[in-house]
């Protein structure tokens, strides 16, 4: 089955889900419970629209496996040369010390 196949399963549930919630609704009125329940069932719609938004885009580049992994920003060479000194004559040495030894 493909995530495609598996998303539209998940939401006709959820069209199921939902329908059931308002007929309970229906029967024991909207108490705190009830309401609970309808927010639960509307915050598992919204995720799954996310996640169908998310694979019908581009696919992500591979990244570590695992859950909770994020994709990974694009690197940045830094190149082993040093800097040019000139780009710091006009800052101060804050938080190393003094070029003179301690003051105290």
């Amino acid at each position: 089955m493909s995530v495609h196949d598996d998303l539209t399963s998940v939401q006709r549930c959820l069209d199921d889900l939902q329908r059931s919630v308002r007929r309970l609704e229906q029967h024991i009125g909207t108490g705190l419970e009830m309401r609970r329940v309808r927010a639960d069932a509307d915050h598992l719609r919204e995720s799954v629209a996310l996640l169908r938004e998310a694979n019908t885009g581009p696919p992500a580049a591979p990244g570590p496996p695992g859950p909770g992994s994020a994709p990974r920003p694009d690197l940045v060479a830094i190149p082993d040369t040093p800097y040019d000194s000139s780009l710091w004559t006009d800052s101060d040495d804050e938080g190393l010390g003094s070029h003179h030894g301690p003051t105290h």
